[in-house]
């Protein structure tokens, strides 16, 4: 086979993210695609848009290859966004928009993003952010879902839809990057996880097939697209089926329930606390949701006693429990409908295009109720982390990806995750590294000791809480730890709780015992342990 023929073949067999959009624009051209406060476009027109965009954005420089930040709340723009910088071969670089100018600052460094488009809100941040050292060129302000004027002197959405609207040619390849998605790990430093446009398309399959999805559903896109969850397990699957979408960057409970009834909503997905917010509500009963059919949830165990709740007052309504992280694009393992209250705490199965152990340190399965580290193979994962190689060839050690998260499995094959390796907490959906928050906390001169975990909480699910000893002769009280943290960190972070205590646990090598303090504060039960306790009750 010649080289040119070779070439011929390879374009004809094109599959990128950006592909998808065109895609499903040919197939249901005049069917709604996404809509946004009071912007709705049809797939045709958000085909038309995308064109524009990518467009607009080679006038600007930008060239396949090239990192673009993303800094806002959810809008019709950044879905667009999203799909016109898959379509030219650019890097979507999508930022936790409550992190703090410093931290905002660190990604933009690390990742080398050549733009930062910003929304509404951010502006401020996202000027003090880039204005330290890093390669942003250029800010771009993106339409939000409420009217807005854009500041005087930035480029904004409009303007690069002024470019032509024609088909673009860009050449990319499966293998391509897509992403570069940071996430906290458990350590003071962001890891940039690599994504190529090949492990998010095959992630979308999983979602597709496991998660019960369907070009008929309709989909409410209300967490943050910065996070994968939303981003790749629901907007791609959705605008890949060719089903239509409603976003919003207002995840209140009473915002959603109005949507859910208004735009007759039949697919949505929360981390346990908003379905909590939302059962909370006043509202709830005062709202038609006859039309919801599918619920997902994930970041956090859903309570057994929500769960039944929701059964009872959605009865109509099919939930999933999708498990995962980002480095695996993310979706990893899920639990179905029917084993919703069977399995309750369970993280479920693996997903069709996932292969997932628990393993022992030696790299041999664990028996049945036995604690081991889940791993994976999948072509969902990661290429790396950027500029990281020695963080990359720990992850795959034994050619298998360590999650960092410990699990039991059952002798059904459930998966149970009973604690994270390396101490990550999960509250509100976000996560948190308690490195990172320990490392503030003893910036205080007050404080001898600290160890930070997450305890059980009915609205956080987990809350950071700080367990301090201070020093002989100091005092400290709860109010002056959190405000200390309050002003140099993300709100998320920052602990719910302080606790003082005379000492911390530790094992006669001198390594903390976090489990102990879990244990210690929450009744003798561990958060998962108090889960399975509820099951047998």
């Amino acid at each position: 086979m010649t080289g040119d023929i070779a070439a011929t073949i390879s374009k004809a067999r094109e599959h990128s993210i950006g592909d998808l959009l065109r895609r499903s624009a040919g197939r249901a051209p005049d069917k709604l695609a996404v809509s946004c406060g009071s912007v709705s476009w049809t797939f045709a027109e958000m085909e038309v848009i995308c064109n524009r965009l990518g467009r607009g954005l080679i006038g600007l420089g930008v060239r396949k290859g090239d990192r673009v930040a993303v800094l806002s709340r959810n809008s019709h723009a950044f879905a667009a966004l999203r799909f016109a910088l898959a379509r030219i071969g650019a890097v979507l670089v999508p930022i936790n928009f409550m992190l703090n100018p410093d931290e905002i600052n660190f990604i933009l460094r690390s990742s080398g993003a050549k733009l930062l488009a910003t929304g509404p809100d951010f502006v401020g941040a996202a000027k003090a952010a880039s204005a330290k050292d890093c390669a942003v060129e250029r800010m771009i302000w993106l339409p939000g879902e409420d009217p807005a004027t854009a500041p005087a002197g930035i480029t904004t959405f409009d303007d690069l839809l002024d470019a032509d609207g024609s088909a673009l040619d860009a050449s990319v390849d499966s293998r391509d990057l897509a992403q570069i998605v940071y996430t906290s790990g458990t350590e003071s430093l962001p890891k940039g996880a690599m994504l190529t446009h090949e492990a998010v398309m095959w992630q979308y399959v999983s979602c597709i097939i496991d998660g019960g999805m369907a070009a008929e559903d309709k989909f409410l896109h209300a967490l943050p697209l910065y996070h994968c969850a939303q981003l790749d397990v629901f907007l791609g699957p959705q605008i890949y089926l060719g089903a239509s979408g409603v976003v919003t960057g207002k995840p209140t409970a009473d915002n959603i329930l109005a949507l859910i009834q208004s735009h007759k909503i039949t697919s949505f997905f929360a981390p346990p606390t908003i379905w909590i917010a939302m059962l909370r509500s006043p509202n709830f009963e005062k709202t038609d949701l006859s039309t919801l059919q599918k619920g997902y949830y994930g970041a956090s165990i859903m309570p057994v006693e929500v769960l039944l709740e929701l059964q009872r007052r959605l009865p109509n309504v099919k939930f999933w429990n999708f498990y995962g992280q980002t480095e695996i694009a993310p979706l990893a393992t899920v639990l179905r409908p029917e084993d919703q209250l069977r399995k309750a705490g369970s993280a479920g199965k693996p997903v069709v295009n996932v292969e997932t152990r628990v393993v022992n340190t030696a790299m041999e399965d664990v028996k049945v109720g036995e604690v081991g580290e889940i791993v994976h193979r999948s072509p969902h994962l990661l290429s790396g982390y950027y500029n990281d190689p020695v963080k990359t060839t720990a992850a795959f050690t034994g050619g298998w990806f360590h999650s960092g998260d410990l699990a039991t499995v059952d002798e059904e094959g459930h998966i149970t995750v009973v604690d994270r390796v390396k101490d990550m907490i999960k509250t509100g959906g976000e996560n948190v590294a308690s490195r990172e928050v320990e490392e503030m906390i003893y910036r205080i001169p007050a404080v001898s000791e600290v160890a930070v975990v997450g305890l059980p909480d009915p609205r956080w699910i987990e809350a950071v809480t700080a367990i301090v000893v201070v020093k002989t002769g100091e005092k400290l009280d709860e109010d002056t730890v959190i405000q200390h943290c309050a002003g140099q960190m993300a709100h998320f972070k920052v602990p719910k709780r302080v606790i003082f205590v005379d000492s911390l646990p530790k094992n006669p090598s001198g390594k903390l015992l976090k489990r102990e303090l879990r244990q210690r504060f929450v009744g003798g039960d561990t958060p998962d342990k108090a889960v399975q306790k509820n099951l047998a009750t």
